[in-house]
């Protein structure tokens, strides 16, 4: 995993990014490594001025001809440091202390706890929070946030937050490095670079034996016999987050307007862009729309459906919408359809229906398809779909522009978001994304998208070279992660043209051939069950 980095912070930096032995630096990971490579030679590199962090070192080994990963390390652990406990705040000014939710708020409720805090003994501090400029938001303040203390370990933090609580209020702890507002943060960066002049491989996406059984990367990695591979889409409840296609293969509708990666030619074409689904079935004169295929009917993860869903049909990262009236398509990827009341037709390949059921649960025929109906929409298909009669199921795949995106065996897309880079310029559409919270609490922007987090990110330099990055976070010491905005400035900086950011917390992992897990994945239980993955392949054979 090379990287091939445009990163200059300093000329020695440039140097560091492209050799192992630049500053004579032990492997920056800390983490287990792959088989063993020869190292990777000095070569010539393109670099262009860039605000990053110092680079502190850096490893690079070849995985393969025209592959190279490289892991190295950015920032430093800041004198400035330090744990603090955040205090939540209540959504309402009459909302209960003990039991408040928000971790950032409007100043006036934000001062509101901080003297109730006050009036119990403690020395709060009130802290605006900005949040910075993206293609569709300009930078301002996102709200304030209530801390007390600094400790230079979590432990003491622990002890400060019992008091707190017992006091009744409620909060976690935060380590400060984290906050994104730190340019200088450490960071460990963990990059795959691709170069297909070279390598005649290919990138591809995998899942478990099926969609909505879920397995590990190294698991995945390990039986592909990949070369390599990251994590990929987001996932709930069985089901992928959004648009999915995999070789032509449409398994799941779009978050519509949100952010997705195309891929095609194995990973020699990459195009960052948004897209939209179009699918209807209809039968006799009558059409109706399909709301999703294989995800639970009437549960809209993300939001950004069809047909009014409630609250919003706006995208809304991690939010559940909902719909009393839907219809979900199954393919024969699902293995286990959800089962309850409503309506089931079961198709054959021809899309001809060959049961009609009054339950759902239904397993999808092999080259066939199942539609579940919930609501209104279950009378609907009662009333049309006639046993042997052949419904006219149409799928289309709009790009941003409203142009049709051709279904080819040599199509990929995955959905995630939002975009980081476009046309070698920093663009994050963060509110037509959903990653900016509607309403009046934003904490999950302020947690999300400011601050630091593990990241994973795709991209393409302008030599058409593919960048698969993974920066670790959440882990004190180690490295604290990257905002969004943090997230584009370093896929800039590694010379990416177009790049969006993928799943990320603790979702991010990287490995590599032999199950080697590269990064330090944050949850304190390891690498997590992924909905799905991408995989390079060192050959052109493929699930």
């Amino acid at each position: 995993m090379r990287l091939t980095p445009r990163v200059a912070a300093s000329s020695a930096a440039a140097l560091v990014l492209c050799t192992v032995t630049a500053f004579g630096a032990a492997p920056a990971t800390g983490a287990p490594e792959g088989p063993a490579a020869s190292p990777r030679a000095p070569e010539a590199a393109d670099f262009s001025p860039l605000t990053v962090p110092p680079v502190a070192s850096a490893q690079s080994v070849v995985l393969a001809p025209g592959v190279t990963r490289t892991s190295f390390v950015l920032g430093r652990a800041g004198a400035d440091d330090a744990w603090t406990v955040h205090v939540n705040q209540p959504l309402t000014a009459d909302g209960p202390y003990d039991r408040a939710t928000a971790a950032i708020g409007a100043q006036a409720r934000a001062e509101q706890v901080a003297g109730a805090l006050r009036a119990k003994g403690f020395e709060p501090r009130v802290e605006r929070v900005l949040i910075p400029a993206f293609a569709d938001r300009p930078a301002g303040t996102l709200g304030w946030v209530v801390r007390i203390g600094r400790y230079a370990d979590q432990s003491a933090a622990t002890a400060a937050l019992a008091q707190v609580r017992a006091a009744g209020f409620a909060g976690d702890t935060r380590y400060t490095a984290q906050d994104g507002t730190d340019a200088d943060a450490l960071q460990r960066v963990f990059v795959l670079r691709v170069d297909f002049k070279q390598f005649t491989g290919r990138l591809a996406s995998d899942f478990g034996p099926t969609i909505d059984v879920h397995e590990k990367l190294p698991d995945l990695a390990t039986a592909a016999g990949a070369l390599a591979g990251i994590n990929a889409q987001w996932f709930a409840e069985k089901a992928s987050l959004g648009l999915y296609v995999k070789d032509g293969r449409l398994l799941s509708a779009a978050t519509q307007g949100r952010s997705g990666v195309r891929i095609t030619d194995g990973g020699r074409q990459l195009g960052v862009d948004t897209y939209t689904t179009r699918i209807t079935v209809g039968a006799g004169g009558s059409t109706r729309e399909v709301d999703g295929i294989n995800r639970i009917p009437g549960e809209i993860w993300n939001c950004g459906g069809v047909g009014g869903d409630l609250p919003t049909q706006h995208p809304q990262h991690d939010v559940k919408c909902t719909d009393e009236s839907e219809i979900v398509r199954f393919t024969p990827e699902w293995s286990a359809p959800p089962t309850g009341e409503g309506a089931e037709v079961v198709l054959d390949r021809n899309d001809r229906v060959t049961e009609v059921h009054r339950t759902r649960g239904a397993k999808p025929p092999a080259g066939g398809s199942t539609l579940q109906a919930i609501g209104e929409s279950a009378d609907w298909l009662l009333a049309h779909a006639r046993q042997g009669a052949r419904l006219r199921i149409v799928q289309r795949v709009l790009d941003g522009s409203g142009y049709d995106v051709p279904l080819t065996a040599d199509t990929t897309i995955v959905q995630v978001g939002p975009t980081l880079i476009r046309d070698g310029q920093i663009t994050v559409n963060a509110l037509a994304d959903g990653i900016i919270r509607q309403g009046a609490d934003q904490t999950f922007t302020y947690n999300w998208v400011v601050r630091g987090n593990p990241r994973t990110m795709l991209g393409v330099d302008a030599q058409g070279r593919l960048l698969m990055v993974v920066v670790d976070g959440r882990r004190a010491g180690w490295s604290a992660g990257l905002g969004v905005a943090g997230a584009a400035k370093l896929m800039k900086s590694l010379g990416a043209r177009e790049a969006l950011n993928l799943d990320g917390g603790g979702s991010s992992v990287m490995v590599t051939a032999g199950s080697s897990i590269v990064n330090r994945p944050s949850d304190a239980t390891g690498t997590r069950f992924l909905g799905n993955v991408l995989l390079l392949h060192a050959g052109a054979a493929g699930r």
